[in-house]
């Protein structure tokens, strides 16, 4: 598994992991109607942007063949006012590629990366439905706060957690 800093050109197969593990990771949580519409062309300009965009970190797991089979991005959100603090906004693989370790790779080339950012705090929003939340807490995230956000017309659950230190983590 070779995980790199993401290129321009990787936006299509960005796009392919995020729709399709969007379809698998929230089946059954986020409406059915908005994982319908989701696009690829659409998720592609948006992964071009998301790459090219100054303070935003995207990096790609690639498999034997070369083919994007993850990915995952961090930086600061706007409306993220802490002092040394960053955000890790995404971690999806294809679901034939979740639970070999790919993940913590991901993760640890984050947090590499918030390291040289001289942030000492990191946060990660998740649903609370989403399993995944297991994983960031596995990894010493700390339960912050809750909300509650509007998808396709439904109220869902958004858990913030938070890293109040990111040395040694992951291990």
């Amino acid at each position: 598994m070779n995980i790199r800093r993401a290129v321009d050109g990787d936006a299509e197969g960005i796009s392919r992991v995020h729709v399709d593990s969007w379809r698998t990771t929230y089946k059954n949580i986020i409406p059915e109607e908005v994982l319908k519409k989701l696009s690829y062309d659409k998720r592609t300009e948006l992964w071009k942007k998301n790459i090219s965009k100054d303070g935003n970190f995207v990096f790609v797991a690639e498999n034997e063949n070369g083919e994007i089979v993850g990915f995952a991005d961090c930086g600061k959100r706007e409306n993220n006012n802490a002092e040394n603090a960053g955000d890790l906004t995404s971690i999806y693989l294809l679901e034939e590629y979740q639970g070999k370790g790919i993940g913590k790779q991901l993760m640890k080339r984050l947090f590499h990366q918030f390291k040289e950012l001289n942030y000492t705090k990191v946060f990660v929003e998740v649903l609370d439905d989403n399993k995944t939340r297991y994983f960031y807490e596995y990894y010493g995230a700390e339960f912050l706060r809750k909300e509650t956000i509007k998808m396709g017309g439904a109220e869902l659950s958004l858990l913030i957690y938070h890293w109040e230190s990111i040395e040694g983590v992951p291990n």
